[in-house]
């Protein structure tokens, strides 16, 4: 099972296992709010070994029929609410998600799956979590596997508590779970309350370009495609009870990376060099702003030989040329 699959990482990360894993069948239980949509998932809607269930993952009758009616062995949970601003502006629901949802889903499995001493070798749980759980990093250094939590937003704080759930249901249960903690992805098909389609739509628009504070906060953008190979080899290879941080070893600031798209799309649209720049306007700053995240992948490459493919610049004009697309289209 996989929950959340409607959403932007899942959406992609569907079409690529049921592609690698040849005998998987995937069913997908998302709640379909305004961040999941199945348009994303058009070229697997017809796959026989792919199902789609509309649900919560807070609906503990729901999820337990699921288990039963489908036999499920392994759950990939990447159901969560995940906009920082939202997670500001109404907590409760993040809460309600991100935490009781973890719980439902890793109760759930607790009751089906360590009823054998087999459960371990046939049952995964991966839990698919965010570098915002370690908070925030000064100018130098990058977080790991063994870096203490700080979050610092309701999101970061309801992420940091599955991932602790998560972790809990392994040592008491025994319950076969790995986590994975990744940094901001990006790529065709993400919501448009996200920084990069943000800066994307209003550059197309014509609009004000929204940039917080002096823009020098610093993100390491991860391609999603990359996000999902790495996701894969965690899911089969990752050790029982290991967490793997997921970086996209790609910084830049949040102003350059808007002066970057700009360029892009003003070579792309064939406009003036340098006019969507012009539409940058400076906005009150996000209360709580963490400055830098990065992320040392090094665990990862030398445990399971995953290392990042695409660059952000390509990762970028690949974007780009997706969204151009999809508003030609509209």
């Amino acid at each position: 099972m996989i929950t959340g699959g409607a959403g932007f990482i899942g959406s992609n990360f569907i079409p690529t296992i049921l592609e690698s894993m040849k005998d998987a069948q995937i069913v997908n239980l998302d709640k379909l709010t305004y961040a999941g949509d199945l348009k994303n998932l058009e070229s697997v809607s017809g796959n026989s070994r792919y199902t789609f269930i509309q649900g919560d993952i807070c609906d503990r009758k729901l999820v337990a029929d699921i288990f039963e009616t489908h036999e499920v062995n392994n759950v990939i949970h990447f159901a969560a609410e995940s906009h920082v601003d939202n997670s500001i502006d109404s907590p409760a629901t993040f809460i309600e998600t991100n935490i009781i949802g973890t719980f439902v889903l890793l109760e759930t499995a607790r009751e089906k799956w360590t009823q054998s001493q087999e459960s371990r070798t046939f049952n995964r749980f991966h839990h698919i979590s965010t570098d915002e759980v370690y908070g925030s990093l000064g100018a130098e250094g990058y977080f790991s596997e063994a870096t203490p939590y700080a979050p610092n937003s309701p999101y970061s704080a309801s992420k940091a508590s599955a991932d602790f759930l998560v972790r809990s249901y392994g040592k008491t249960y025994d319950l076969n779970v790995v986590t994975s903690n990744c940094s901001n992805n990006y790529g065709p098909g993400q919501h448009d309350e996200k920084l990069i389609p943000t800066i994307i739509r209003k550059a197309l628009a014509g609009e004000a370009i929204p940039i917080y504070g002096n823009g020098t906060n610093v993100r390491d953008w991860l391609y999603v495609g990359d996000h999902c190979k790495a996701l894969e080899l965690v899911f089969s290879n990752g050790k029982d009870g290991e967490t793997y941080a997921i970086g996209g070893e790609d910084e830049m600031s949040n102003l350059t990376i808007a002066n970057t798209i700009c360029g892009i799309i003003d070579r792309k649209t064939g406009r003036p060099p340098g006019s969507s720049a012009g539409q940058i306007e400076f906005v009150q700053d996000r209360p709580g702003h963490d400055y830098r995240y990065a992320i040392d992948s090094a665990k990862i490459t030398a445990n399971l030989g995953w290392k990042p493919e695409v660059s952000l610049q390509q990762g970028l004009e690949l974007t780009i040329e997706w969204y151009i697309d999809k508003y030609q289209k509209v």
